[in-house]
């Protein structure tokens, strides 16, 4: 896997509203959930856990839609690509679609989530499987053992 290089920028598929990531992740994610599956088109969603300092929006203007707003997924109000979502209470992150950036190849999920809904042939590299969401308490532990993976 190749090694991040910041800042990195990306866009959605038009184009229009543009990213930039300027923190390396917390987490790499891949959720296997029915609504991310639905959201994604795919039988996953992949997300990287950005320290919300070293994320921003530096073009064009993304809307909060999808089934449940106030979950805070973003999307490029044009082309509808899902980029981004910031969740309320948990402000101190971004939770980026990786392959909005134009560099993916450093990108490999950490941890999978929702492995009781995924679909039976869908495997990702992950080194941490859980059938719903990690508790809190063990968010601490994972974030310290994805760091030290990428170090």
């Amino acid at each position: 896997m190749k090694r991040l290089k910041l800042p990195l920028d990306g866009a959605c598929r038009c184009g229009r509203v543009k990213i930039r990531v300027s923190a390396p992740p917390l987490i790499t994610m891949a959720c296997h959930c029915t609504g991310c599956q639905r959201m994604s088109a795919s039988a996953y969603s992949l997300s990287a856990a950005i320290p919300a300092e070293g994320f921003a929006v530096i073009a064009g203007e993304p809307v909060v839609a999808g089934s449940s707003p106030h979950i805070g997924h973003h999307f490029c109000p044009d082309c509808m690509t899902w980029m981004f979502t910031r969740m309320p209470g948990l402000d101190f992150f971004v939770n980026v679609r990786p392959t909005m950036l134009n560099d993916v190849a450093w990108y490999s999920p950490f941890v999978e989530t929702y492995t009781s809904e995924k679909l039976a042939w869908a495997t990702v590299p992950a080194v941490h499987s859980y059938t719903k969401f990690p508790e809190m308490s063990e968010m601490e532990p994972l974030i310290a053992a994805y760091a030290a993976s990428v170090a």
